[in-house]
């Protein structure tokens, strides 16, 4: 197995530290995304890798090759980058076959990779047509093929789909998840949109504003067990409180000032003991909004609504508590199960089981 491992790697520009003492593996294989807000050090950490950039302290391997030093040239390591770098005075067949002539591969076999790679991107068609009459995402399919014909045993890719439009972006995802299936290769995916890392990763790690990684895991865990109020935030969106942990009928409640007292589960994964300052996550999906009050239901608060935003598949509702807090709700639109009308300004009524409550530290 040919992890990717950086152990205690540090890097700064001048006085700016980017980088520091970071410690990450990259499994086999993997579609592995690094998520963070811009400036958070995701496409440094790629450079890094790649060898564009070298480390002021740190080690950097793949499998047990020590790659720290190592040559660009030598890393067996390809980049496709966000800006396509294509050549323009070549076709398609000329950009892609650019590595393997390089390389001085005889005609016959550069025909064959050619045509073989061509087809895994869906290109076969368009091997002779100039660059220029290449679509965004036609030329963006031509820098993947170009960097996976010489097969490479780590393929990064640094926000590669940027400057796609949304409905494009959606198929690259698709057909991205399906090449690396095929290919079996390690992909690295910086991005900072959490929809493009949660499709696509198997793996990933959420990077912060201070260069330091709060969180690796699959998404599922990420989006459902986050450590930190910003893995919460910015996977995602989610309403915090902040309250008191207490004991309650043999089991805990959050006690959270002017608004009081909430039935929680305390997970496996993080124990707290009574008494802890904490704070309570809840995504805007796990609540119930209603106009009418129901019975059954443990948590419950009342508020009125201020704000609606449809998004087509879900309506976001924005409640205001009593105490002015604002509280996030999302529903989905079923057609065939139709909901109860909500407007602006009316009383709602919402509701959460304590099981969709994530606690973490304040």
């Amino acid at each position: 197995m040919r992890n990717i491992r950086l152990e205690h790697v540090s890097k700064a520009f001048g006085d700016d530290i980017i980088l520091d003492n970071l410690s990450l593996t990259i499994p086999s294989g993997s579609f592995f995304a690094l998520l963070g807000p811009s400036g958070s050090g995701k496409t440094t950490l790629l450079r890094l890798i790649a060898g564009f950039d070298t480390v002021d302290s740190g080690q950097i391997y793949i499998g047990d090759r020590n790659i720290t030093h190592v040559p660009i040239n030598k890393r067996n390591i390809n980049t496709v980058f966000q800006q396509y770098a294509l050549f323009p005075h070549m076709n398609v067949f000329g950009n892609v076959a650019y590595g393997l002539r390089v390389k001085g591969v005889a005609s016959d076999i550069i025909e064959q990779k050619v045509r073989r790679t061509l087809q895994k991107v869906h290109l076969e068609r368009h091997i002779y047509k100039p660059i220029q009459q290449l679509s965004g995402g036609q030329q963006q399919r031509v820098a993947l093929a170009r960097a996976i014909i010489n097969e490479p045993d780590v393929l990064l890719l640094d926000e590669p789909l940027a400057a796609l439009d949304l409905k494009l972006r959606e198929q690259m995802l698709v057909e991205l998840i399906d090449l690396q299936s095929e290919l079996k290769t390690t992909f690295v995916y910086v991005t900072h949109d959490q929809f493009e890392a949660l499709t696509v990763a198997d793996y990933m790690a959420i990077m912060n504003y201070d260069g330091e990684i709060e969180q690796v895991g699959t998404p599922k865990e990420i989006y459902e067990f986050p450590i930190s109020s910003f893995v919460a935030k910015f996977v995602g969106s989610t309403n915090l409180f902040h309250g008191l942990l207490i004991e309650k009928n043999g089991g805990f409640a959050m006690d959270i000032p002017e608004l009081g007292i909430f039935e929680v589960a305390v997970s496996e994964r993080r124990k707290f003991e009574a008494g802890s300052s904490l704070l309570m996550s809840l995504r805007p999906e796990k609540i119930e909004i209603n106009k009418e009050e129901q019975a059954g239901f443990a948590n419950h608060l009342t508020g009125i609504v201020q704000a609606i935003i449809y998004y087509g598949r879900s309506t976001q509702y924005s409640v205001k508590l009593p105490n002015g807090f604002i509280v996030h709700v999302f529903e989905q639109n079923e057609e065939h199960f139709p909901h109860e009308v909500i407007d602006y300004d009316d009383v709602v009524h919402l509701y959460w089981q304590k099981e969709n409550v994530v606690l973490l530290e304040k």
